[in-house]
């Protein structure tokens, strides 16, 4: 069966055809199978779907990761919306683990879009009733979507695995600049360690290009975990981590959520700068990017009581385990 009965409420999980890895995990947990979808690209790029089975007054929920080529994804899960809302489901809820330009949440100069909010316009243009993703990257993309959205943290996935790989007595945790703080600030409650803050200048002309300019904390000697919501080229992240070995760090930790790994990321992440990287599967991996010091957490667990929380009226809230 690819429909779960709960009384006279029906699931559907419909997934693109970005990360069918994540996709076949979270349906296994669920106890369901993955709505049948015919899916190809005409030879223009078009995008064509069409669900082979009824989805008439089903609670659906649509899985798609935005990897490159980010656009072709995005553009393949709106069709998607648009095909179930006109096969009458009932509900649909849009599942982004990785929420599509969410860095561009704001007009950091004239002329500029705001184009997160335009992606948010899209899915409930398209037909979405509820929004579902992982850390976005600014807390105020919530506000976008004239809808309910959860926010699911990967936080106590990541923190979790560092305490029990690395034990919590010498930890540091460290925001490589001063929009992680909060959330750096939570990791450091959760794993009872001191905080440290990389003070940092980007030039707006030079996109990807970091300068770190002061290191505010205790480091030297310890095991310092940086923590960001992303990794894209890893310039940030390297330059902070260099920034912690200058000032005696006797290990560096990188984990983040979503895995972006733009080039050259592996090649930096690989350096002597850095001694672990641990990241979630939200975005797929492919082995080319896969190297010795990364470990990939699987974030289906989470996604997946998400989505069973939705679909029996249950508190998403809970899933937050306390941080909200």
């Amino acid at each position: 069966m690819q429909i779960k009965a709960n009384g006279q409420k029906r699931l559907v999980l419909a997934s693109g055809r970005a990360h069918p890895e994540l996709a076949a995990e979270i349906a296994t947990l669920l106890g369901t199978e993955i709505v049948p979808m015919t899916a190809y690209d005409f030879a223009n790029g078009e995008i064509f779907v069409r669900f082979e089975e009824s989805v008439r007054g089903v609670d659906a929920f649509v899985l798609q990761s935005h990897s490159a080529p980010l656009n072709d994804a995005l553009m393949e899960q709106l069709i998607m919306i648009d095909a179930l809302k006109r096969a009458s489901a009932k509900r649909i809820t849009v599942v982004s683990p990785f929420f599509p330009y969410a860095r561009q949440d704001k007009k950091h100069k004239g002329r500029e879009p705001i184009s997160a909010r335009l992606i948010a316009d899209l899915y409930k243009a398209a037909g979405a009733d509820r929004l579902m993703s992982v850390d976005l990257h600014s807390p105020q993309i919530q506000g976008f979507f004239d809808g309910p959205v959860d926010h699911l943290w990967a936080l106590p996935l990541l923190a979790d695995h560092v305490k029990k790989e690395f034990g919590s007595d010498n930890l540091t945790v460290v925001s490589p600049d001063s929009g992680r703080v909060r959330v750096a600030d939570i990791w450091a409650d959760r794993l009872g360690a001191p905080l440290a803050i990389i003070h940092k200048r980007r030039d707006p002309n030079k996109p990807n290009q970091v300068q770190v300019n002061e290191l505010v904390g205790e480091v030297e000697g310890r095991v310092c975990v940086l923590v960001d919501d992303m990794i894209d080229t890893a310039g940030t992240i390297v330059a902070a981590a260099k920034a912690l070995r200058d000032n005696g760090a006797g290990r560096v930790i990188v984990a983040a959520t979503h895995a972006v790994f733009s080039d050259p990321a592996v090649e930096r992440l690989s350096s002597d700068a850095v001694d672990n990287v641990i990241v979630t599967n939200t975005l797929p991996i492919p082995a080319d990017k896969h190297f010795d010091k990364l470990t990939v957490l699987s974030i289906a667990p989470l996604i997946s009581r998400a989505i069973s929380s939705v679909f029996e009226d249950n508190s998403v809230t809970e899933l937050f385990d306390g941080h909200v």
